[in-house]
């Protein structure tokens, strides 16, 4: 058999295999450019990577870490991302500007968390915030620091919410220091601030490292059924792969199953992703049984509360004004794939 027939065989075996429809493993991986958050919201992207299940959607990911939603929107409007998974909150900010991104997915709700440092958690836990925060100015001769992440993000929204709508402290009580994700936490975990917002894992990691850390607030404290991470992705790469998008959000919606029923089994991609060996599997799977942990996919959960974030947005100057939100949450898309 010549090397010319050999060829011409294997070349007639390819088109069929195309023809009868290859594994998708064989076929070309559609590239996906990710940004995302290190907050366990973020953990159903891992969970389907490590499985396997976005190979097999016909997708290959880069993936891109970012200190806060509103710094990933800068690359999201500079065209160098597809997706972005991070909180919702920025996502509202995005739209007023004119940024086509479409919510194609819920990952968790009520994530946000208010936590104290070791030294003033005995002046707060189990007493009226405010009163707290009022005896603290009076005894130290300045206000409490709050670290948190940028106006406009989410945490930056429920913490606010928190301390001027439900325990209604006064502001001049109450400093507010605007930091990233891991800056908030070294923050809190050396005492360099009396407290501020915390999200799984890190509320898991600090509290192991100084159990005189204390969660003052859970996330349904703060805002109830608050939106918090999610999918999004750019209009334009929606328009022109949908199929990828369909994948995306098939896979999303197996790894948060997943990580409800079997979590255990989830935490070596968790941790791979947001451990990177160091944090051991004890604490991470602590985090992802966290009650500041309630997975799940259905962005028809979020929609009536994404009416009240924006509401509030434009109540602490976050945005100028309340945008229709229509377009915002592509519910066709997620309900296609979730019938696949």
């Amino acid at each position: 058999m010549t090397m010319r027939l050999v060829t011409s065989m294997f070349a007639a075996l390819v088109a069929i295999g195309i023809a009868l429809g290859q594994p998708v493993s064989a076929r070309a991986q559609q590239p996906l450019r990710l940004g995302f958050i290190p907050v366990m919201g973020a953990a159903q992207v891992f969970v389907a990577d490590g499985e396997g299940w976005i190979k097999q959607a016909g997708l290959t990911l880069t993936t891109s870490t970012f200190e806060s939603g509103p710094n990933m929107i800068q690359a999201l409007q500079s065209g160098t991302l597809d997706v972005y998974v991070a909180g919702l909150a920025p996502l509202l900010v995005a739209r007023a500007k004119g940024i086509d991104v479409r919510i194609v997915a819920a990952t968790v709700v009520e994530e946000m968390g208010f936590a104290t440092s070791a030294a003033f958690s005995p002046q707060i836990e189990g007493k009226d915030p405010a009163a707290a925060f009022k005896a603290f100015r009076e005894k130290n001769g300045r206000p409490v620091k709050l670290a948190t992440q940028p106006i406009g993000s989410g945490p930056n929204t429920a913490l606010q919410h928190w301390l001027w709508e439900v325990v209604k402290a006064d502001k001049a009580d109450v400093q507010i220091v605007e930091m990233g994700i891991d800056a908030t936490q070294r923050a809190i975990a050396t005492g360099a601030v009396e407290g501020g917002s915390v999200r799984e894992p890190a509320l898991s990691i600090i509290r192991k490292q100084n159990p005189a850390i204390k969660l003052i607030a859970t996330g349904k404290d703060m805002f109830p059924n608050f939106p918090g991470v999610v999918v999004a992705v750019m209009g334009s790469f929606a328009d022109k792969n949908p199929k990828a998008v369909d994948g995306l959000v098939r896979s999303i919606i197996r790894a948060t199953a997943l990580l409800k029923e079997h979590p255990e089994q989830a935490v070596k991609h968790v941790g791979a992703a947001f451990g990177k060996g160091l944090v051991p599997d004890d604490i991470l799977l602590e985090s992802l049984k966290s009650p500041q942990t309630q997975f799940t996919s259905d962005p028809r959960r979020i929609e009536e509360s994404t009416r009240q974030l924006q509401e509030y947005q434009v109540k602490i100057g976050a945005l100028q004004k309340a945008e229709p939100l229509e377009g915002l949450f592509a519910f066709d898309v997620y309900n296609r794939a979730a019938a696949n």
